[in-house]
């Protein structure tokens, strides 16, 4: 197998482990650094959306919703407001999402 296979292989695997991975508010907050209420906000005001189980449920998320935090609070510690900070960081995932859909689409492809 190639290089270039395993790596595509490695991609795949840790885009399936990374979907898996979903936590709660609270790990979120601790991993973060972001208190649980100011997540709650930023779930109201549509920033993140977290991955509800069912009715009454704990709030979860994902990792692509954790890194938006992750993203949203650094900007906002350079200084930006939370809007600006939130409209930034939906660009920033765009540009993400469609590099590497251009990317899966290669390595079909090929």
């Amino acid at each position: 197998m190639s290089d270039n296979q395993d790596q595509v292989e490695s991609f795949w695997w840790d885009i399936e482990l990374l979907g898996k991975l979903v936590v709660g508010i609270g790990e979120v907050s601790d991993i973060t650094g972001v208190p649980q209420r100011q997540i709650r906000y930023w779930e109201e005001k549509g920033i993140i959306v977290p991955s509800k189980e069912g009715e009454g449920t704990t709030r979860k998320y994902d990792y692509v919703n954790i890194k938006k935090i992750l993203l949203v609070k650094e900007l906002m510690d350079d200084g930006f407001t939370l809007d600006a900070a939130a409209k930034k960081v939906e660009v920033r995932m765009k540009t993400i999402n469609d590099a590497f859909a251009k990317l899966t689409n290669r390595t079909v492809d090929e």
